[in-house]
């Protein structure tokens, strides 16, 4: 399977290239010069230092002033004039917090002849925050609730909006009347403005209802302060911001289909919305594997089927792992002892869950390899331990940190 395992690969690097923010933050300033006045330059989330250094590359002297926020191990030196920050991710730290407030520090005497450039992308909600009337344990505490009880990205969101003096429009707010321009990456389903990193600078459609609602439906008990904390509504307008999604997983997708079109498969974009349990993803994308081996439908072999979007994973166990390892390891049970295809599902920002690694990549010999060495991948499965089968049978994709976040690419390829 070495030659489709390659190509698998060659498929997913390239649409990740090709996903890269440099040249879509560079072509739309070009395009749309800023208005006059000082440029105040915030990037935040796991692509904000490749976003903050484009812009700075074409507005130059233009930027009075700028703040990077990113993840740790994700900047990339110095950016002159540019402060840069690593924080926690995917839980907020103390560094979270410290930075923000610089970021409230510098732009809070703003006019309305200044501008706001906000690179918005994947990771800001942990990396940008700063809560009302919670400690940072308690910001902790309740994001890793929220982050293993299976609820999707939009709902975590929607809760955190209306914990936070930043999130759901408020950063907006408080750097009024300064116009804010925001360009954004989007790591969330459907490119919904308000949900990309929590929308600091974007009017929010979602309800103190519908927050608490949230966390019912989970499960989820909250203290007396976290209530008073969720019952005070976000901002539903704002006059001083525009926005502009420059980054998906929708270009991702079609960036795969391209270049698998060019390896000689034929390519067909199934869903750019996929949004289920991880495991259950994995079943279903080992279906469509065994339909096209026996069947050669829904599309003519040799194929690709290509998704994005971003799963989620309910986390009973203790074992080590992300949702892209636990749906390739899933995928692996149906498609045992299938020849020449392989399935690969990755994040597009090189990092899966607490874990050094992408993804994961798997064909039709990974369950049998896996039990010869006496791993159950049933039990590993329900352990949450993928990363520790997927290590012993050459099942990792590990690229480091990409410098885009645009969700998941999950790739099957039958030859």
């Amino acid at each position: 399977m070495s030659d489709v395992k390659d190509d698998a690969l060659k498929i997913v690097n390239y649409a990740i290239r090709k996903s890269l923010p440099d040249e879509a933050v560079r072509a739309y300033l070009e395009r749309n010069p800023l208005p006059t006045g000082r440029v105040i330059l915030i990037a935040i989330g796991k692509a904000a230092w490749n976003m903050a250094k484009a812009a700075k590359d074409v507005l130059g002297k233009r930027v009075a002033f700028g703040i990077v926020i990113t993840k740790y191990e994700h900047s990339r030196g110095s950016i002159d004039g540019i402060e840069i920050y690593e924080a926690g991710h995917p839980v907020p730290d103390q560094r979270t917090l410290t930075a923000t407030e610089r970021v409230l520090q510098i732009t809070k005497d703003l006019r309305s002849h200044d501008t706001v450039l906000f690179l918005v992308s994947g990771g800001g909600s942990s990396l940008f925050e700063k809560p009302k009337g919670l400690t940072v344990n308690q910001l902790q505490e309740i994001t890793e609730k929220l982050l293993k009880c299976g609820a999707n990205i939009v709902e975590i969101n929607t809760v955190r909006k209306h914990l936070s003096l930043v999130k759901g429009g408020r950063f907006a707010q408080h750097v009024y009347p300064a116009r804010v321009v925001s360009l954004l990456l989007s790591d969330v389903l459907g490119d919904r403005p308000d949900s990309i990193a929590s929308g600091p600078a974007y009017p929010d459609s979602t309800t103190c209802s519908e927050a608490f609602n949230i966390l019912k439906r989970y499960g989820i008990e909250i203290d007396e302060n976290i209530k008073s904390a969720l019952s005070e509504e976000t901002p539903k307008r704002l006059r001083n911001v525009e926005t502009h999604v420059v980054g998906s997983v929708k270009i991702a997708c079609e960036k795969a289909a391209e270049v698998a079109g060019q390896l000689g498969y034929n390519a067909i974009v199934l869903t750019t919305s996929l949004n289920c349990e991880a495991k259950e993803a994995g079943k279903f994308l080992a279906s469509l594997v065994r339909e096209e081996v026996f069947y050669n439908r829904p599309i003519r072999k040799p194929c690709a089927i290509i998704m994005g979007g971003e799963t989620t994973v309910h986390v009973i166990g203790t074992g080590k792992g992300g949702r892209n390892q636990e749906l390739a390891l899933s995928a692996s049970i149906g498609i045992r002892g299938l020849a020449n295809v392989v399935v690969a599902s990755v994040g597009t920002d090189g990092t899966d869950g607490p874990t050094d690694a992408a993804g994961g990549i798997v064909d039709g010999r990974t369950y049998d390899i896996l039990k010869d060495m006496n791993i159950d991948v049933e039990e590993t499965l329900k352990n949450n331990d993928s990363y520790s089968a997927l290590r012993l049978c050459d099942g990792l994709v590990i690229t480091g940190p990409t410098g885009t976040n645009v969700n998941d690419l999950i790739l099957a390829l039958i030859k």
